[in-house]
């Protein structure tokens, strides 16, 4: 349970209270078989020794009838509560996975790969199922359905009970010891696992590249290898829970075995009557049943607590939010900015940020320093690793800074509900993702809302109009995973498009023509100023072009802002980029 107490969201009802029903009923169950035990007894005796008549016999058999009955449907409801509180919980878990991957952003996912995130959210949640609707309710029932025939074996023959109550301890020790072998290799058996997925998905989206320079032959036998690792750590699982199932049977049918020999010897020798006798018989499997399903359910659910291991990993990951606000700071200035806002795109100032990557030696941001004027367009210019990126990040709260502060309008942006604040900030990142869908189905992910007539002057501002008329279904038609039906600076555009369609005051562009060509990069660079007016803008490229319609420059360094405007940005990059600076002075 506790790897699932990280896991479950906060507020959620405790997955106690949820099995507890199904518990109940398979307790239930267990003392209806005691009822069927004393029944079938009594209705032997009655039958056999005591030549009962058969008018005397039908309550017997019709009571016998009944608690069959009643335990079938005991059982029947146990499995479905156990079933419906398990798909609840994994309900629960997947929602709250999925936001905190989404929460933690494109620095979490960087150093993750897509497949082995993928295989948690679909293939971890899922062994949850074994994990929480077998294993856990199993685990109440090893105790209570147990004690409960105990008790009865003990009222009806002290001796039975006690020859089963010292086999008892054998069959959790030995589950115990066997366990403690198999979790190192279910552990091992999860992690081949993930990176076989992770590997598998790689090759997928990478296979045109592979297949163009001639390396499909050797990915394909890279997965054969990953995937016989996997066979074999799954083939070791198998093998132990093949043998924990068998000293578990060995040990229940020993026991079941001693007592009945005991049982056997006193009946023979008079020491016990025939009723009590078969009353114990009955029971005896029944006392080792629960214990037997416990084992078996260990192992099936063991997958499950490994996938909820990796999945607190996830939960737990460092995030923006490790230092989340004061509720009465932020309650109290929230309001404040909806009404700016509402009248004028906002200021923004990074004011003293500073922020270092775990593990990295230099700080990606020292003492950032940097004012974006209502409605301005300010760009950074700065060669890669100088802090540019990891800025934009900031600002939209996918990191949270070390020291200073980000203000809008005055508001702190810690304050602020991040949620809300990414509301009002339009993204353009340097690859922009586009879904396995229709043109309408990407545009619309800016604003559910948007109709037709938004959606065309979306495209007429991105110049994409023609092009998507062009395509089969025009609006409708499906650009694939990654955009695959259009060109590289069509996508960008289209992104551009989404961005105008979400009509946010704030406009962040990381990059957008870094991987273009001149002529896509005009395209592009003429629909920027077309998005740009009447917003906020915080700009980031490496090309002189790509900046030159910007209100200002601020060049970056070794994270922080080392000087601002044109002339001084060209003094330390025009020897280097002579074409660039030629364009810029064109541009001007």
């Amino acid at each position: 349970m506790l790897s699932l107490t990280r896991i479950v969201p906060p507020g959620a009802r405790p997955l106690s209270r949820d099995l507890a029903p199904s518990v109940l009923c398979g307790t239930l169950a267990g003392i209806a078989v005691v009822l069927q035990a004393a029944l079938l007894s009594r209705a032997v005796d009655a039958a056999f020794l005591r030549r009962a008549s058969l008018e005397a016999l039908v309550p017997l058999l019709v009571a016998f009838g009944a608690a069959a009955f009643a335990r079938a449907a005991l059982l029947w409801l146990q499995e479905t509560l156990a079933a419906r509180a398990s798909g609840e919980l994994r309900r629960a878990v997947r929602d709250r996975l999925l936001r905190r991957v989404l929460a933690l952003g494109p620095r979490f996912l960087s150093g993750e790969r897509t497949g082995e995130i993928a295989n948690t959210l679909v293939g971890g949640v899922d062994a949850l199922d074994a994990y929480a609707a077998q294993y856990l309710p199993q685990a109440a029932l090893a105790a209570l359905v147990p004690s409960i025939v105990l008790a009865a074996v003990l009222g009806s023959d002290p001796l039975s009970g006690l020859v089963l109550l010292l086999t008892f301890p054998l069959v959790p020790l030995f589950t115990w010891l066997i366990g403690s072998a198999a979790r190192e290799r279910t552990r091992a058996q999860w992690v081949t696992l993930s990176r076989l997925s992770a590997r598998f998905l790689d090759a997928l989206a990478g296979l045109s590249t592979l297949k163009a320079f001639g390396r499909v032959e050797d990915e394909a036998r890279a997965l054969e290898a990953a995937n016989e690792r996997h066979r074999a750590v799954t083939l070791e699982v198998l093998r132990l829970a093949f043998v924990s199932a068998l000293v578990l049977e060995a040990l229940a049918t020993l026991g079941t075995a001693v007592v009945a020999v005991e049982v056997g010897l006193r009946l023979l020798y008079a020491r016990i009557a025939f009723r009590e006798a078969l009353f114990v018989l009955v029971l005896a499997p029944e006392f080792y049943r629960p214990l037997r399903a416990l084992g078996a359910a260990f192992h099936a659910g063991m997958a499950g607590r490994e996938a909820a291991a990796r999945m607190a990993e996830i939960v737990e990951a460092a995030g923006p939010l490790a230092a989340p606000a004061v509720e009465g700071e932020r309650g109290a200035r929230a309001p404040a900015f909806a009404r700016h806002r509402s009248i004028r795109p906002p200021r923004l100032l990074f004011d003293d940020v500073a922020f270092s990557y775990d593990g990295s030696r230099s700080p990606a941001l020292e003492g950032f320093a940097l004012e974006v004027a209502s409605g301005q367009t300010v760009a950074l210019l700065g060669p890669t690793g100088a802090g540019k990126t990891t800025a934009t990040h900031v600002l939209l709260r996918w990191l949270e800074p070390s020291r200073g502060r980000v203000l809008v309008d005055d508001v702190p942006l810690s304050t602020l509900s991040p949620e809300e604040w990414r509301r009002r900030v339009a993204w353009v990142p340097q690859h922009p993702r586009l879904f396995h869908g229709t043109v309408r189905d990407n545009l619309l992910l800016a604003r559910e809302d948007a109709s037709d007539a938004d959606l065309h002057r979306a495209l007429d501002l991105a110049r994409l109009r023609d092009v998507v008329q062009a395509l089969p279904r025009g609006l409708d038609t499906p650009v694939g995973e990654g955009g695959e039906r259009l060109s590289g600076g069509e996508a960008q555009r289209l992104a551009l498009a989404r961005a105008w369609l979400k009509d946010a005051p704030v406009l962040v562009l990381d990059e957008p023509t870094a991987q273009l060509d001149l002529g896509t990069e005009a395209a592009v660079v003429e629909v920027m100023g077309r998005l740009r007016e009447g917003r906020t803008v915080l700009l980031v490229a490496h090309r002189l072009t790509t900046v030159a319609a910007a209100d200002r420059v601020a060049c970056v360094s070794q994270g922080r802002v080392v000087e601002e405007g044109a002339p001084a940005v060209l003094a330390r990059t025009g020897s280097v980029y002579p074409r660039l600076r030629a364009a810029w002075e064109g541009a001007a």
